[in-house]
């Protein structure tokens, strides 16, 4: 499976220049605005949103705010 790469002097096709698109990192990350809601959930179902963003390693909050999103 190994092949032997063959080199050769064929010129290279220039693809096209894309700009940068993206923000310099200096530049501050806009917040979106939150609206602060109550929602009752059981205790299993809270407990499993802590054990799922334990694993990924975020909030249980954050997590349920994806879901309704």
């Amino acid at each position: 499976m190994n092949k032997e790469i063959i080199y050769t002097n064929e010129p290279m096709e220039v693809g096209e220049v894309v700009e940068d698109f993206l923000s310099s990192p200096e530049e501050p990350i806009p917040k979106k605005s939150k609206v602060k809601v109550t929602l009752e959930l059981n205790e299993e179902t809270i407990r499993f949103f802590k054990v799922e963003a334990k694993k990924q390693q975020t909030s249980y909050q954050e997590i349920i705010s994806v879901l309704v999103n």
